[in-house]
């Protein structure tokens, strides 16, 4: 919510079932491993497969998930997640920077997708990140996000190594992100 996000991830993770992204990540493993491509897990990965496999918390529709449950009705957070998901030994997380980090997340899979020619347009990824995904409606869509950042596409270059070294691969910058950031270009369809 911080970041602007229409639902709450977690609330919206209930709503789909946690069953979902785990059948997708089973298959897209599978897919990229059929192509000879690296598969590389995503830390949510294992918290999904605890909250099913250790806690029989498959979402909302099971009667339990990231949330508690009374005839239906999403109550409050499950207490198990603080119990079960939280080292003590690390320092609580920077929510500005979570809320970043997820932005970042989806903007370079965005860019990723438009390189790839999943994506036809910079428009299709702006209005489809907003009306499709519930991107932010503040950053003008997901690819708009990215020439609005802070420094323009250097900027975003910089941040998204930066966060690369902290959090893992996912962040870093696509090789056309990189080429349109040495031109100082944007994302435009024109």
């Amino acid at each position: 919510a911080q970041a602007g996000y229409p639902a709450k991830v977690l609330s919206l993770m209930d709503e789909l079932t946690l069953t979902l992204p785990r059948k997708i990540r089973e298959e897209n493993r599978r897919a990229a491993e059929a192509a000879g491509a690296r598969w590389v897990p995503h830390p949510a990965d294992a918290v999904v497969d605890r909250m099913i496999d250790d806690f029989g918390r498959p979402g909302r529709s099971g009667g339990a998930g990231f949330y508690e449950y009374a005839d239906g009705r999403r109550t409050r957070l499950w207490p198990g997640l603080r119990e079960h998901f939280t080292d003590p030994a690390k320092q609580p997380a920077d929510l500005t920077e979570l809320s970043e980090r997820m932005l970042f997340a989806e903007a370079l899979d965005a860019v990723r997708c438009l390189e790839e020619g999943v994506l036809a347009s910079v428009a299709d990824a702006n209005v489809g990140s907003l009306l499709g995904i519930g991107f932010p409606p503040w950053t003008g869509g997901v690819l708009q996000y990215v020439n609005g950042y802070e420094g323009g596409l250097p900027g975003f270059v910089a941040r998204a190594r930066e966060l690369a070294d902290r959090h893992g691969e996912r962040f870093l910058p696509p090789e056309l992100l990189l080429r349109k950031a040495e031109r100082a270009e944007t994302f435009t369809d024109a």
